[in-house]
């Protein structure tokens, strides 16, 4: 199994075969209008245009879940991510992606890529770790998505490489990705 066995519906309301990127990197990430972590989709971006030309295609996945931070729907998602950052790479429909309703596809990502902690070297890592760790320490022992903006980094045959967590700047993953492409 890999990524390429997943389908998902795009942003428009499309169903998208994973497998349309056989042969691509991939980073795949959930995301949010209205985080902390939203600025990252300007360096997703610089990502996607520095790097599809080599076969990187990041696909976005918004999600409510952390927060209620993605409260629009789909059309407010599309029209915010263009006119705030300029995003032209895929996006998809919101989904679910930890707990019972979970999308099959990050059901399939946590399960290859474990959580190995928050970076508490990153000031807002710490500031994760102890918010978990007081308020939803059983969330700290689970391989869950923890929060917005949790990356994936994909190969060319669709397997799971890497697992960044929200903290992980985008253009920290630039040698990650340039391996693999």
């Amino acid at each position: 199994m890999s990524v390429y066995s997943f389908h998902a519906k795009n942003i428009r309301g499309a169903d998208v075969g994973l497998d349309s990127y056989k042969g691509k990197v991939l980073l795949i990430v959930n995301t949010a209008s209205k985080c902390g972590f939203t600025p990252q989709y300007a360096d997703l971006q610089k990502l996607h245009e520095q790097y599809s030309g080599q076969g990187l295609v990041i696909l976005g996945f918004p999600c409510n879940q952390f927060g209620e931070q993605e409260p629009g729907d789909n059309e407010a998602v599309h029209t915010f991510c263009q006119i705030n950052y300029g995003v032209t790479f895929p996006l998809f429909e919101k989904i679910e992606v930890r707990g019972e309703h979970k999308h099959p596809l990050f059901a399939y990502l946590t399960a290859q890529k474990p959580f190995k902690g928050f970076d508490e070297g990153h000031p807002i890592g710490k500031i994760l770790q102890k918010m978990f760790s007081e308020k939803m320490p059983e969330r700290l022992h689970d391989d869950e998505i923890k929060w917005n903006f949790t990356k994936f980094l994909i190969d060319r045959d669709g397997n799971v490489a890497e697992r960044f967590e929200p903290t992980a700047e985008p253009m920290d993953l630039a040698p990650a990705i340039e391996k693999l492409l």
